[in-house]
């Protein structure tokens, strides 16, 4: 069956990290998906994501409003800089942290992952150990 959300019936209890938020839009519970989640990710002005990744799923990010600056790696040394229009595709268990460089407004995000519901494990930053 179709479905529509609107952005009022979005989801958000959905999986957190630290630093960013998010809105399911699509997953099992919302519309009895079987292989997809979509959101909406928020990263607060100058904000920047704990390190994390989403365990067996593909990740797709599409940058609609803002400048993200994209770590990832084992020690999350490799960076690139995104802006709107730009998509992100970040491979399983890649760990990785999403910084807005913007320091007056907020980056807004769409994700999609290959599970219906949002894989999220925070892991500690290797930068820090």
């Amino acid at each position: 069956m179709v479905s529509i959300i609107r952005p009022a019936e979005r989801d958000e209890g959905t999986a957190q990290t630290p630093g960013m938020r998010r809105e399911a839009g699509i997953s099992g519970a919302l519309t009895g998906s079987e292989g997809l989640w979509m959101g909406v990710g928020r990263n607060e002005p100058g904000g920047c994501s704990d390190v994390h990744h989403h365990g067996e799923s593909e990740s797709g990010i599409f940058v609609i409003e803002g400048q993200l600056r994209f770590r990832w790696g084992d020690a999350l040394e490799h960076v690139a800089d995104a802006g709107p229009g730009d998509f992100i595709f970040v491979p399983p268990y890649e760990i990785h942290a999403e910084e807005n460089l913007d320091p007056g407004n907020e980056a807004v995000f769409l994700l999609a992952r290959t599970t219906m519901d949002a894989i999220v494990v925070n892991v500690p930053d290797p930068r820090e150990t």
